[in-house]
């Protein structure tokens, strides 16, 4: 799987059911194992800033489906 496929899956929260964003970038150990998703959450509908960035990491991963990718962090 590459990480452009990655990116087009929506990122939900197995706990609330929201959408929490979408991923930009991974990191990688030395050994070539993914460590974690960096996830851009949604544009402030009121202030249209970025709320931030916040790490999954690869064990909060719950399944890798064909549309979305179910975690377990809220």
């Amino acid at each position: 799987m590459k990480l452009s496929d990655l990116q087009t899956k929506k990122i939900i929260s197995v706990l609330s059911g929201r959408n929490l964003g979408s991923i930009i970038d991974i990191d990688i150990r030395e050994d070539g194992t993914i460590e974690s998703l960096l996830i851009e959450q949604g544009k402030n509908f009121f202030s249209l800033n970025r709320d931030g960035e916040t790490r999954i990491f690869w064990g909060d991963i719950s399944k890798i489906g064909e549309d979305v990718i179910l975690v377990k962090k809220d």
